[in-house]
């Protein structure tokens, strides 16, 4: 009898989609928390490690460039290979990447760690895969909506956590702790998820990535940098030019390609590009919260504006975010069956830019940070939830990893976008060495902009006929209403 049959049951005898769903989300759990949980930390890392403030910044750059290409390429790997043999592969990369960060003695080793851990990104479209290859078809918008929505409440949840351990334990524990999680991740994987039973044959298109790779980093390295060189310094425009014709040249490579490693008549069906553009204005519009919150909330009260928090009490201001976003996740099955994922992601869209709108003109005490988290936190999981459910509706199973993970990248893409936004108006406003309320409410301003835009692009997606395909290999592709 062979290791694998002794390992894990036979695909005829499946293992509980319960078991599974755990399964995954410990996994994405794992990688959402290391995300985010260095950014408490990044003054220790500045002054134990004797780095520039541009230096450690690249803790969070080079963490989010690995992302961003290894979350689609992954996806890919999974199709052709197998989502389960890929995800414990990811896994046990994100274990090595993080037992590096945990003995890291310099900041270019954390720099090297952090890239490493970045590429785990692949969890995500992998997970959305096994969940569409083995659950029962009425499962399936419910538990990728609960995938969805972890990748925000890890990222929140980090935050608070890693403000905790920081704090009492020391940076080193940021990746120790997150790390026996990792590997237990992985185990569960090995033992638990079953073989995928769909696969599309074929060969990566090296070519491809690599120009894919380049033109994405390019481009985002270029939004990392605008702090130090401007939007529009010479720097910042070589990259973007550069980025743009990698990219170009990228998209022809996938057109002539028999084998593309992105299949571009996919991302021209209307309900695929139409998602993610929600995902890239989505990401523009809410990721800069998890940053301006905390930022804003330790501010002294000198300013007129903060609220004088410490480091540990400023993060918990996410997290009615982070609690009402699980909530409304593990709804997500039941909202989508009776309204339909397109109609969450417009009122999730749409509630976010209430929150944020709300946030434009209220900001001088506690409770009323806490309203918009708590709004923030329903929007998002509306619209986390939304957008996984609309991918993989809209494309074959075979498609299902790298459709997904696009996705993600766009998200991504739209985040580090706003972000850095975000960074310019708060540094373009400043009194006495500290940032004033000008460039935090125009930040909020930005934001409402950015996902009313997103409220227009959701309306445009197209309405699906069928629910996402089930475990069967043959499921066709959803058809897409007017």
């Amino acid at each position: 009898m062979s290791l694998a049959a002794t390992r894990k049951p036979a695909h005829d005898e499946r293992v509980h989609p319960r078991l599974i769903l755990a399964v995954l989300s410990l996994a994405g759990l794992s990688y959402a928390v290391l995300s985010s949980a260095v950014i408490p930390a990044l003054p220790s890392f500045q002054h134990d490690l004797h780095a520039s403030e541009t230096g450690v910044t690249w803790l969070l750059t080079g963490f989010l460039l690995s992302a961003s290409v290894g979350t689609a390429i992954i996806g890919r790997l999974g199709d052709m290979y197998g989502k389960e043999r890929l995800l414990l592969w990811t896994l046990l990369v994100l274990s090595f990447g993080t037992l590096l960060a945990a003995v890291s003695q310099s900041l270019g080793m954390l720099i090297v760690a952090r890239v490493i851990q970045g590429v785990a990104g692949g969890i995500f479209p992998l997970a959305f895969a096994i969940v569409r290859d083995e659950f029962p078809r009425e499962k399936v918008p419910g538990s990728i909506g609960l995938m969805s929505s972890i990748l925000g409440v890890g990222a929140g949840a980090g935050l608070v956590v890693g403000a905790l351990i920081e704090e009492h334990l020391g940076w080193h524990w940021l990746f120790w702790i997150p790390l026996v999680i990792t590997l237990a991740g992985a185990f569960a994987t090995w033992k638990y998820i079953p073989e995928s039973p769909v696969r599309t044959p074929g060969r990566v298109n090296w070519l491809a990535a690599a120009l894919m790779t380049v033109g994405i980093c390019a481009i985002l390295i270029g939004i990392a940098q605008t702090g130090v060189w401007g939007w529009g310094g010479t720097r910042t425009l070589a990259l973007f030019a550069v980025g743009a014709v990698f990219c170009v040249a990228w998209v022809m490579v996938e057109l002539r390609s028999r084998e593309p490693l992105v299949d571009m008549t996919m991302m021209r069906l209307r309900g695929v590009w139409t998602t993610n553009l929600a995902a890239f204005l989505l990401g523009a519009g809410l990721y800069a919260s998890f940053i301006v919150f905390p930022q804003f909330a330790q501010l002294p009260k000198s300013t007129g504006f903060g609220f004088g928090a410490s480091v540990v009490i400023s993060s918990l201001y996410l997290l009615p975010a982070a609690l009402t976003m699980g909530l409304v996740g593990s709804a997500a099955g039941r909202i989508a069956g009776r309204y339909g994922s397109k109609a969450a992601l417009v009122a999730g869209t749409a509630i976010t830019a209430v929150a944020f709108a709300f946030a434009v003109v209220a900001h001088d005490d506690p409770w009323q940070m806490l309203v918009t988290a708590t709004l923030l936190g329903v929007g998002i999981g509306l619209a986390f939830a939304a957008l996984g459910n609309l991918i993989v509706q809209a494309v074959p199973p075979s498609q299902t990893g790298v459709a997904t993970g696009m996705n993600t990248v766009m998200r991504t893409l739209g985040g580090a976008f706003g972000g850095q936004l975000s960074a310019t108006f708060i540094a373009d406003h400043t009194a006495h060495g500290l940032p004033t309320v000008t460039g935090f409410t125009e930040t909020y301003v930005m934001a409402t902009f950015f996902l009313v835009l997103c409220v227009g692009a959701g309306l445009l997606v197209p309405r699906m006929t069928a629910q996402a395909a089930g475990p069967s290999p043959t499921a066709g592709l959803a058809t897409e209403a007017p």
